[in-house]
């Protein structure tokens, strides 16, 4: 198993002490869920600096509410703290691998002075 199983518990730790981290939400009970598993797992097997994980949303609905994932499977990234992408929907193998490469060549300076500008402009 190349992914931890995330729950209220060890949640924000692992997001405040890894780089990247990608999350699988799901349940159980959801046939797509269930097709996106082993395509998810794969593809954590490849990436070993990289921090896969899954919350099932029946055990931990908490974070699923706090996060507003109101569909599953829904994919979450979080770099340096900072989500990324929260998208609902499965991805096929190719796509994982493209977002994570995206993810990896991304310019975090670039996208914190953007946060920033958005605050400045918010007030």
């Amino acid at each position: 198993m190349a992914y931890i199983n995330l729950t209220t518990k060890n949640f924000n730790e692992t997001l405040d002490n890894n780089e990247i981290v990608i999350i699988d939400f799901w349940a159980p009970w959801c046939g797509p869920c269930i097709k996106f598993g082993p395509i998810f797992e794969k593809v954590s097997e490849q990436y070993p600096d990289l921090i896969f994980a899954k919350v099932n949303t029946e055990e931990q609905q908490a974070i699923g509410t706090h996060y507003g994932v109101t569909s599953i499977p829904t994919i979450m990234v979080v770099r340096d703290g900072i989500i990324l992408l929260n998208q609902a929907g499965s991805m096929p193998e190719e796509g994982m691998h493209k977002l994570i490469k995206h993810i990896q060549g991304i310019n975090m300076d670039e996208v914190r002075a953007e946060m920033e500008k958005d605050e400045e402009d918010d007030k």
